[in-house]
C-alpha cells in the first residue's frame, strides 16, 4: 500500500510539472519562429513597421522564455529522485537524448538570446537576424530531442536489455522510431499553433479597443495567413498520428475510443461518439456510436480490425478510461474548431477585402479569436494526457511498468517536495501575469527608429577610456 501511494504521489508530482512547464516551451518555439519571419521581413524590405513588430512580440518572448527554463527544472531533476531505478534502467539512451538537448539546443537558445535581446543597437542587421534564426532553431531542436525521447518510450528501437539494463544496438533505430516522425511533427505544429493563435488573440484584443490598429492588424494577417496552412496540416497530422497509435499501441487506441470487441473480419468496427467507458465492468455504461465509422479512422479501410480491450489483459489497459477517451475528444475538437475559425476569418478578409474599417466592425468575429487564446494550451495538454496516460501501465511501452520505475521513497518527501514546487509554480504563474499585464497595457513603442548601421570604411574611431 505505501508503494503504491509513493507510485501515485510520484506520478502526480511529475504530472504537475509537466503540465506546468509545457505551457511555456510552446510558446518559446513559435514566437522566435515568428519573430524570424518579422525581422528577415524588416531585412528584406526596410519597412520600419516589421521592426516595431519584432521588438514588441520579443519581449513576450523573453518573458516566457525565462519562466519556461525555471519550471523546466524541477521535472528534469525527478528523474533522478523520484525515478532513479528507470533513470538506471533506460540511462545508456534517454540520458544520451537529454544530454544531446542541453548540449545541442538550450545552449544554442540560450546563448544567442542575449544578442538577440539587447543587440538591437550594437550589432548589425544581419547579425542580429542570425541570432533571432538561432533562437528559433534551438527551441526547435530541443522540441526535437525531448520529444525523440518520449516517443521512444511509446515505441521502443534500436535497443536489447541485458541485466536489467537497456543497451543501445543501433541509434538510428532507436532514434527513428515509429512513433517519433508522428510525435515531433504533431507536437512541433501544435507548438508553431499555440503561438499563432496567442499573436491573433492578442492582435484581436487591441483591434476589438481599437488601440494601435494599423499595427495589431499586421500582425493579425500574418499569423491568419500562416494558420491557414498550419490549422488543417494539423488535422491531418493528427489523423495519421492516430493511425499509427493504432497499429503499435493498440491498448491506447482502444483505450481513447472506448472500443472494447475486436471487429469481425468482413466488418467494420464502430466508433463511439459519445461514450463512458468503465474499466471495472469492461464495457461503456453507455455508447452513442456509428456502424463501421472506426475502421475508417483508425486503419483508412472499411473493413481494418480494430483490436478491443476484450484483447488486452486488464493489467495491460491503461487506468483512467473516461479522462482518456474526452481528453482526445477535446484535443481533437478544438483542432476542428481551430480550422473553421481560420477558414472563416479568411473567408471575411476576403470579402471585405481585408479593409482595415471593415475587419474592426466585425466584433463578433474577433471577440472569438480572443475568447480562442486559451484553447491550444487546452489543447497540448489534453494531448499531452493522452499520450501519457494511454501508455500507462508502461513508462517504457512493453519493456518496464512504472510501478517498477519509481524509487525508494516516502510519501512525506514526495509529498513535501510536491508542495514547495506548487507554490513554486504559483509565484511563477503570478508573476508572468503581472509583467505581461504590464507589456500588453503599454502596447507597442511605435517612436521605435531603427539604428543606423556601422560604416565598415569609416576612419571615426570610438574613444577608449583608461
Amino acid at each position: 500500500m505505501v508503494v503504491n501511494e509513493v507510485l501515485n504521489l510520484s506520478r502526480a508530482q511529475f504530472a504537475m510539472t509537466a503540465i506546468f512547464h509545457i505551457l511555456w516551451p510552446i510558446l518559446t518555439i513559435s514566437l522566435s519562429a515568428f519573430l524570424l519571419i518579422v525581422e528577415a521581413l524588416w531585412v528584406r524590405t526596410g519597412d520600419v513597421m516589421y521592426y516595431r513588430h519584432a521588438r514588441f512580440w520579443s519581449k513576450l518572448l523573453v518573458l516566457n522564455f525565462a519562466v519556461g527554463v525555471v519550471s523546466g527544472i524541477p521535472m528534469e531533476f525527478q528523474f533522478g529522485t523520484n525515478w532513479a531505478p528507470f533513470s538506471e534502467f533506460t540511462g545508456q539512451f534517454f540520458g544520451n537524448i537529454l544530454g544531446f538537448e542541453g548540449a545541442m539546443a538550450f545552449m544554442l537558445e540560450a546563448g544567442f538570446i542575449g544578442v538577440m535581446i539587447l543587440g538591437w543597437e550594437r550589432v548589425p542587421k544581419g547579425v542580429h537576424l542570425f541570432a533571432t534564426g538561432m533562437v528559433a532553431l534551438g527551441s526547435s531542436i530541443s522540441a526535437f530531442w525531448i520529444m525523440v525521447a518520449n516517443s521512444w518510450m511509446q515505441t521502443p528501437a534500436g535497443i536489447s536489455v541485458h541485466d536489467g539494463k537497456v543497451f543501445v544496438d543501433d541509434y538510428m533505430k532507436a532514434i527513428f522510431n515509429p512513433d517519433m516522425m508522428w510525435g515531433v511533427s504533431h507536437m512541433w505544429l501544435a507548438a508553431i499553433e499555440t503561438g499563432l493563435f496567442v499573436i491573433a488573440g492578442i492582435s484581436a484584443y487591441h483591434l476589438l479597443r481599437r488601440r494601435h490598429a494599423a499595427f495589431f492588424m499586421r500582425s493579425f494577417k500574418l499569423a491568419l495567413t500562416l494558420l491557414v496552412v498550419v490549422a488543417p496540416l494539423q488535422v491531418w497530422l493528427g489523423d495519421s498520428s492516430g493511425v499509427d497509435v493504432f497499429a503499435t499501441q493498440p491498448a491506447k487506441g482502444a483505450a481513447i475510443e472506448g472500443h472494447w470487441q475486436t471487429n469481425a473480419p468482413g466488418t467494420g468496427a464502430s466508433w463511439s461518439l459519445l461514450a463512458w467507458p468503465d474499466r471495472k465492468a469492461q464495457k461503456n455504461d453507455w455508447s452513442l456510436e456509428v456502424p463501421g465509422m472506426l475502421s475508417v479512422l483508425g486503419t483508412h479501410s472499411l473493413h481494418g480490425r480494430v483490436e478491443g480491450l476484450d484483447d488486452i489483459p486488464a493489467a495491460d489497459q491503461p487506468p483512467m478510461l473516461p479522462l482518456l477517451y474526452y481528453a482526445f475528444r477535446v484535443m481533437a475538437g478544438i483542432g476542428f474548431l481551430f480550422m473553421v475559425l481560420a477558414f472563416w476569418t479568411a473567408y471575411v478578409f476576403r470579402r471585405t477585402r481585408g479593409r482595415l474599417d471593415a475587419v474592426l466592425e466585425q466584433r463578433t468575429l474577433l471577440l472569438a479569436w480572443v475568447l480562442a487564446i486559451p484553447l491550444p494550451y487546452i489543447a497540448v495538454e489534453s494531448g499531452w494526457i493522452v499520450r501519457e496516460v494511454g501508455r500507462q501501465p508502461w513508462v517504457v511501452y512493453g519493456l518496464m511498468r512504472t510501478r517498477d520505475a519509481v524509487s525508494t521513497l516516502t510519501n512525506a518527501q514526495v509529498g513535501g517536495s510536491m508542495a514547495i514546487f506548487a507554490g513554486f509554480y504559483v509565484v511563477l504563474i503570478v508573476c508572468f501575469f503581472v509583467f505581461a499585464r504590464r507589456w500588453l497595457r503599454n502596447g507597442p513603442d511605435l517612436t521605435l527608429i531603427p539604428p543606423q548601421e556601422p560604416d565598415p570604411f569609416s576612419t571615426a574611431r570610438i574613444p577608449v577610456e583608461y
